[in-house]
């Protein structure tokens, strides 16, 4: 009759420890999962701020905040004048291109058309700081001592162009090369209203008549 009750005894203390177990697998569960939430949380944020760095450097390699919009005017002397140009010099055109802000969609007075070979560059500049990247534009008649064919993708170069602080004198590498009409032009920064006189360069392609 005693190891009966015994055993019962045991049963039902079993029984207890058991519940008490699960009871306690359900209460913590909540906390691995928040825990879970967390992690991935924290994650997001990291990849997000990653993210963001990646495209503020970039924006820093192709920026031409540093670049000087307007100019004297003043070209190089080999420089040839297009002959038969489609935005003669005094006539208009608007601006489709985005070198910098508040040029895009600018109506141009054209001061300049010329014939030549005009290149995309990357380069770190002689005052050091970050490299800059795909710089447009610098024309053939800029390039130090310059060959008298034009050069093509990968070629090195080094700048005779002072567009930008820490241009001139600076290595390059050729991102690309076209035979192109290239002008000087005049428009009033869409963003600040400002006049800029005299910009080097714009191509051809990125004119179109003033409707």
């Amino acid at each position: 009759m005693m190891n009966k009750k015994l055993m019962i005894g045991i049963v039902a203390l079993l029984m207890a420890v058991g519940l008490a177990a699960c009871g306690g697998n359900e209460e913590t569960a909540p906390d691995s999962n928040t825990d879970t939430e967390n992690d991935s949380s924290e994650n997001t944020e990291m990849n997000e701020e990653s993210n963001s760095e990646e495209e503020n450097d970039s924006m820093k390699k192709t920026d031409h905040s540093g670049m000087d919009h307007s100019s004297s005017g003043e070209v190089p002397e080999d420089l040839a004048n297009a002959e038969d140009p489609t935005y003669p010099v005094g006539s208009e055109a608007v601006i489709s291109a985005d070198h910098m802000k508040g040029m895009d969609g600018a109506v141009a007075t054209i001061e300049g058309a010329y014939d030549t070979t005009v290149y995309a560059v990357t380069y770190t500049p002689t005052t050091g700081g970050e490299e800059v990247e795909n710089h447009k534009w610098v024309i053939h008649e800029e390039i130090e001592n310059p060959e008298e064919q034009p050069y093509e993708h990968r070629d090195e170069v080094v700048l005779n162009a002072d567009h930008m602080e820490g241009m001139k004198g600076a290595s390059a590498i050729i991102d690309s090369a076209e035979d192109n009409n290239v002008y000087m032009v005049s428009y009033t920064d869409s963003e600040t209203g400002e006049k800029v006189e005299n910009h080097k360069w714009v191509t051809e392609n990125e004119l179109s008549p003033v409707e």
